[in-house]
């Protein structure tokens, strides 16, 4: 078979690319090692960590918070099995999506692994071994990323574990151990916390969420805490031991002072690294730096017809950044000059409250010099968090002293992951604090703190505080 674009991997970058390819004219196909499409985010990834977050929210409203609405049930139990097959419908309903996309759009699905013959010729072996070939002029790769474990801990996906075996447990755990405080640490030790685990995380820096701004981790500490979560910040971990029903695990800070914490699993969450291995890059002279595929600007590679989108390229590793450049290839290959400005690809958190940024961090402008200035508004100031009980967070603003140009756009608190689409909407339209200040917001809502917290950055003057 022969195709003008042929895409390895079929997580939200190579599925995206590949509809916006074959809404462009070109034939294309999408090679997929295994059964289901949509790679990590759909399957052990973004979505069913959303439905578990999703779960264990409701439930710890229902145990802690519903008699104060004045509504009278019996104490509610974890019934993790129904959790479980909940978040794995949900799954479910979104490759069902994706797999009816392919096929609207007339896209051919190949399953098995793909790896390069030459820069044209794709060789595709299936679970059984059978291998067949197909020809291609261009090539998006975007085979994703997987969890790096600790070298001296491998995953042995029984007590030490990572996301995925996390998102798959039988019970909740008694003590669950969390190595590394980002995102994905900070998501699942939420959920396990609300269903009633001690969860305790250690963090080799002396802050978690440590890629977003500094006033962000502080306040997601303060209310993780209230969940009973336990912090070492500052520790190195240097052993974890599998001891059949139970883990140990050893750390030390910086002093060299030691540490032995008892649980009975370990989520090992130090971060991803891109999965390259056995598409043959060897076979079309591509190779690896640090890991990841060498990219220009229009992320080609140094072979013409080959590109290369989402994790397993330079930047940070996101469904919705992979969306953005999947989109961008399969437009530049149509002729077209779209752009992404990558400053202005937002970060999320989806603990509760959840935690959004977009732009500079306080901390880059500080290292670079700008001058700025700031604006913050808390939650607890809002008439519709008191109304729904979420006071919870602050909006922070930071713009240009001179210009007042929006230079990021910093929220923790409820709704968060939605309402950064404005901070990214008016950074994309360079809009200053003053504009987004005399904006209408209706009221009451959570978006008001926005606005808010644009007239604190402006002329320190917020209506309401």
């Amino acid at each position: 078979m022969q195709y003008n674009v042929t895409v390895i991997g079929s997580g939200p970058g190579g599925y995206v690319a590949a509809i916006r390819c074959a809404q462009l004219g070109f034939k294309t196909a999408i090679i997929e090692k295994y059964d289901a499409l949509g790679g990590t985010c759909l399957n052990v990834g973004c979505i069913p960590s959303k439905a578990l977050l999703d779960s264990s929210e409701h439930f710890i409203n229902a145990k802690d918070h519903f008699k104060e609405h004045g509504i009278d049930i019996a104490p509610p139990k974890v019934n993790i099995k129904q959790m479980i097959n909940r978040k794995a419908d949900v799954v479910k309903q979104n490759v069902d999506g994706i797999a009816y996309l392919m096929k609207k759009n007339k896209i051919e699905v190949l399953t098995g692994v793909g790896s390069f013959v030459d820069k044209n010729t794709i060789k595709i072996t299936d679970k059984e071994g059978k291998e067949s070939s197909i020809t291609t002029e261009k090539v998006i790769i975007a085979t994703g990323s997987k969890p790096t474990p600790l070298p001296f801990a491998p995953f042995d996906k029984k007590r030490i574990i990572s996301s995925t075996e996390a998102l798959e447990l039988k019970e909740v755990p008694k003590h669950l151990i969390v190595v590394g405080g980002g995102v994905i640490g900070m998501e699942l030790g939420s959920v396990y916390a609300r269903l009633g685990a001690k969860v305790t995380v250690i963090e080799f820096l002396d802050s978690i969420i440590p890629t977003m701004d500094g006033t962000m981790g502080k306040e997601l500490l303060k209310v993780t805490k209230k969940l009973g979560m336990q912090f070492y910040l500052g520790h190195k971990v240097t052993s974890i031991e599998n001891k059949g029903k139970e883990v140990v695990l050893k750390a030390e800070d910086k002093s060299g002072k030691s540490v032995d914490l008892t649980g009975d699993y370990c989520l090992v969450s130090i971060g991803r690294r891109p999965y390259t291995e056995g598409l043959g890059l060897d076979k079309v002279g591509i190779e690896l730096d640090k890991g990841k595929i060498p990219v220009d600007d229009h992320l080609k590679t140094k072979v013409d017809n080959i590109y290369a989108i989402g994790d397993v390229v330079r930047g940070a590793m996101l469904a919705h950044k992979a969306e953005e450049e999947g989109v961008m290839v399969a437009e530049q290959m149509a002729g077209q000059k779209p752009h992404i400005n990558y400053l202005l690809i937002p970060g999320v958190v989806y603990t509760w409250p959840e935690v959004a940024s977009v732009g500079y961090t306080e901390e880059q402008l500080k290292e670079s010099g700008r001058a700025y200035k700031t604006g913050s508004f808390p939650y607890k100031a809002l008439g519709r968090a008191r109304a729904s009980m979420d006071t919870d967070g602050l909006v922070k603003i930071l713009a240009d002293k001179q210009t007042d140009e929006i230079l990021g756009v910093h929220i923790i608190g409820a709704r968060a992951a939605d309402m950064i689409a404005t901070g990214v909407t008016a950074m994309e339209f360079r809009a200053s604090a003053e504009d987004v200040s005399r904006m209408s917001h209706a009221h009451p809502t959570y978006m008001e703190a926005v606005k808010e917290a644009c007239l604190a950055a402006t002329a320190n003057r917020p209506i309401h505080m």
